[in-house]
């Protein structure tokens, strides 16, 4: 018989055993080995079956077992210890607590997904997995985050596949009861709520669920609640699934749910209200309109308000296309948000212009997230140096006349949380060399010289470390390909051959992460002959690992999948390359120390950053990567090795660019990778690649920590908002917004008129001088509306000015007759060969973050008289 209903039963432990119950709700045992070995003395046999989860694993074991436990000394000793460290590190301070006194009291961070650990599946990639080593590295660091998130009832999804090698997915129910899980409460013990008001009269309700994240609370929200219907019930049934008006509702539900939510957490447990609002991608974005609705409320006018929301919100965008970014119909989003939905008595055509795509080639019958994300945010960055220049570019027609290096979005490198990705037995090998606490620090905080030592380490330990976490690898793997093929429905008689998969002593490169077609998965069988070469060669054979899933709407990529699978199924080659199915964190916490090598070969530049090489790099694994995302600034030379691209074939022939990348990719393990990993010295060791493993480590460990990038949105983003929000509010806000309104509505009658040097006689010569006058017109506007800049350097064939100098000329004079203004001041020949200069006007106002913000600029007309140009 199936029953009608399922629910859980949570087991109420034996007094002595109370701290068990408060280690496993809070998530810091997902990176905290001691916690994790405790729970597993608890039943062996029953943290194997509960796949490492505490709250399964405290829900299975039986109670004569518990009672056992309960009366054992030296158990209760251990747990004493465990519950004493935590209580330590929730309440003593940390770098942050060490920190200026002008640092936010808190930050709210807000993301669709979070990848904490595979007992809470709420991600579906990289973004969430970010996300989740963001608030993991905020807790170590002591940052006052509180996460915002959604409660997927079917997480993402599982993958399996059909005897053909298709891609299959299922959607398993999550019971909030039987994950890591509290739900918020008023004082009464009613669940706390929040209300969204959707068009027709109808409502949707959402309870909010919170995940501890170490000091970190994580709010989920959750709308499969017995106050909604069934269709707003299924709001947040699944990660990235439904429709238009299913995704759309959702980002409602985050973005303005979620600051309900904020606002009910902080009402209920006296946290300090968020300073900071961090949207992670478009997806949260509505959370300004939220903000906005608020300080309406508070009596502040819609332009005050959104310069007041602007001053404390940071966006991160992290995607390089277009085509990544949400977009809604204009018409659907008015529906939702006007008269009648969330937004009543703010004017909803206003609300629509922050997400217009004004610049040309944009389509202005959509809604587009990430314009209203950058419209709504004073400070904005892509996730690596390079995809931060490429965001600057994709988005340069909101900021018109401007080049696109001045486009205000920032970079701040994306990292991971070190604690998570590393193996217990990389951390053992370090705390030996430099101590526990050292290599502790090291991991969560970074910086060079915390790393240096790890170059000491000497030749046998780091191979014998490597063989011992491939040999894991292989066993891990057997296992996975087993169960993988049984599913398929193959019977066990057939599957002898599954014990010769792989060989721990076989050069090992992994290869995991979603199927989008940029990702290229099947790069490397572009030439399978060739590539049947290199797995089968007789001296330096390799061996290749990979995972990953396509999203079930993508066809395309499920192809992909399978034409991996029905390669890795050949019986000449299938003990030497595996395809695993279901590619989660469980599986990445194996894959990535136990891999020599980590294989990246996107289409540059559309890899925003790509953090997969990052976690395998901390493990010792070198990387073999396109430079794209944070490969391309990070890679030295020495540290692994560079994809040659052929950009030139990017948009005229791609399959040719395929064909000339997987070339060189095939090349590189041919002639390089391989030689060096078996070329072995007199002791049996490949001292070369022992020396790469360690300048890997040395050279990236402290750059690709999450604690480092957190230091670094603290520093450069977090603290200058929090700053802005205190500056910017209730009457300066209203100033603010009044300036701009005024500013905008004069900028037409703002012209530069005339630009004049005096001589220095002869040719210029590097050092010398010029005096430079500029008469500009400024119509109503003052001088101290206004910078009055030259920009001056070297210039190129169509005298475009690289890197120039920019220095602000004063105001000489009153008006003239006619209004104009003279601006006077120095224009220094700093730079030898062609050099060139030009004038421009923009905006200022203390209160502004980058020139750029406004968009507006003045240049001189081009027109016969004005003397701006070539000096050479």
């Amino acid at each position: 018989m199936k029953a009608i209903r399922r629910f859980t039963v949570r087991t109420v432990l034996p007094e002595p055993l109370r701290p068990l119950g408060e280690l496993a709700q809070n998530l810091r045992w997902s990176w905290h080995p001691e916690s994790r070995e405790l729970f597993q003395t608890v039943d062996e046999e029953g943290w194997r079956a509960a796949a490492g989860d505490p709250v399964r694993l405290l829900g299975a074991v039986s109670r004569e077992r518990l009672e056992a436990l309960a009366q054992d000394r030296r158990f209760l000793r251990r747990l004493s210890s465990a519950a004493e460290d935590l209580t330590d590190y929730l309440t003593n301070p940390r770098w942050y607590q060490g920190q200026s006194s002008e640092l936010p009291a808190a930050i709210a961070y807000f993301s669709p997904e979070f990848g904490i650990t595979a007992a809470l599946p709420q991600y579906s990639g990289g973004l969430g997995i970010l996300a989740g080593d963001h608030l993991k590295a905020a807790s170590d660091l002591g940052v006052p985050l509180i996460g915002v998130g959604l409660l997927y009832r079917h997480g993402y999804f599982r993958q399996s596949l059909s005897r053909e090698g298709w891609q299959q997915e299922h959607y398993p129910v999550l019971d909030p009861n039987e994950l890591p899980l509290s739900l918020l409460r008023e004082q009464d013990g009613t669940p706390a709520h929040v209300v969204l008001a959707l068009p027709g009269g109808r409502s949707l309700t959402a309870h909010i669920w919170k995940a501890q994240v170490g000091r970190v609370p994580l709010l989920l929200l959750d709308s499969d609640v017995e106050e909604n219907h069934r269709t707003e019930r299924d709001v947040t049934d699944r990660l990235y699934g439904g429709g238009s008006e299913h995704r759309l509702l959702q980002e409602m539900l985050l973005g303005i749910g979620g600051v309900r939510a904020v606002r009910a957490y902080c009402r209920l447990t006296a946290h300090p209200a968020p300073e900071v609002f961090h949207t992670n991608e478009g997806h949260a974005g509505f959370l300004g309109l939220e903000r906005i609705r608020e300080l309406g409320g508070e009596g502040l006018g819609f332009d005050a308000a959104v310069e007041a929301v602007r001053a404390g919100t940071v966006f991160t965008t992290h995607t390089p296309v277009p085509a990544g970014i949400d977009r809604f119909d204009r018409e659907l989003v008015g529906q939702h948000l006007g008269d009648g939905g969330e937004l009543p008595g703010v004017d909803i055509q206003r609300v629509l212009e922050l997400g217009m795509e004004t610049y040309s080639g944009g389509d202005p019958n959509v809604f587009n997230m990430a314009v209203m994300g950058l419209r709504l945010a004073q400070r904005a960055n892509g996730v690596s140096t390079l995809h931060g220049a490429v965001s600057r570019q994709m988005f340069a027609g909101l900021w018109p006349g401007f080049d696109a290096d001045e486009v205000p979005i920032a970079s701040i490198t994306n990292g991971v949380h070190a604690p998570t990705w590393v193996a217990p037995e990389v951390f053992r090998l370090g705390a030996r060399q430099i101590g526990a606490q050292r290599a502790e620090d090291a991991l969560m905080i970074g910086e060079t010289q915390r790393w240096e030592p790890v170059a000491e380490i000497p030749d046998p330990a780091v191979w014998e470390l490597r063989r011992v976490l491939r040999e894991q690898l292989v066993e891990d793997v057997r296992r996975r390909v087993r169960a993988s093929w049984r599913q398929r429905g193959a019977g066990q008689a057939e599957l002898g051959w599954v014990d010769g998969v792989l060989d721990p002593d076989v050069l090992t490169i992994g290869f995991a992460r979603r199927v989008p077609s940029y990702k290229r998965l099947t790069l490397m069988l572009r030439d399978q002959d060739r590539l049947m070469d290199l797995l089968l060669h007789p001296e330096r054979p390799v061996q290749i690992v990979v995972a990953g899933k396509a999203h079930p709407a993508d066809d395309g990529g499920k192809r992909l999948v399978q034409e991996l699978v029905r390669f890795a199924d050949d019986p000449r080659v299938r003990h030497r390359i595996v395809f695993l199915p279901d590619y989660d964190m469980g599986m990445a916490q194996h894959l990535y120390p136990g891999c020599d090598v980590w294989l990246n070969n996107p289409l540059r530049p559309l890899e925003a950053c790509g953090t997969s090489g990052m976690k395998a790099a901390l493990n010792g694994c070198v990387n073999l990567s396109v430079l794209d995302g944070w490969w391309d600034e990070w890679f030295d030379g020495n540290n692994g090795w560079a994809i040659p691209t052929a950009d030139g074939f990017a948009d005229d022939d791609p399959d040719r660019r395929d064909d000339v990348e997987a070339a060189a990719l095939y090349d590189l393990v041919e002639n390089q990778v391989a030689p060096r990993f078996y070329d072995h010295d007199a002791n049996g060791l490949p001292a070369r690649w022992i020396e790469m493993v360690r300048h890997t480590l040395v050279t990236l460990g402290p750059k690709v920590l999450a604690g480092r990038m957190v230091r670094d949105y603290v520093g450069q983003l977090y603290a200058p908002a929090a700053l802005a929000h205190r500056a910017i509010a209730g009457d300066a806000a209203r100033e603010l917004a009044a300036w701009k309104a005024r500013v905008r509505g004069d900028w037409h009658r703002v012209t530069v008129d005339h630009v004049e040097t005096g001589s220095v006689g002869g040719s210029p010569e590097l050092g010398s001088t010029l005096t430079l006058r500029v008469q500009v017109t400024l119509g109503d506007l003052d001088t101290g509306d206004v910078d009055v800049q030259v920009l001056s350097g070297r210039v190129d064939d169509a005298d475009r000015i690289s890197d120039p100098a920019i220095v602000s000329l004063k105001p000489s004079s009153q008006p003239d007759i006619e209004g104009r203004r003279l601006y006077e001041g120095p224009l220094t020949l700093d730079r030898a060969g062609p050099f060139g200069y030009t004038v421009r006007v923009l905006p200022t106002h203390p209160l502004l973050a980058a020139p750029a913000e406004l968009g507006l600029i003045a240049t001189p007309a081009e027109s016969e008289g004005m003397t701006t140009g070539i000096l050479r």
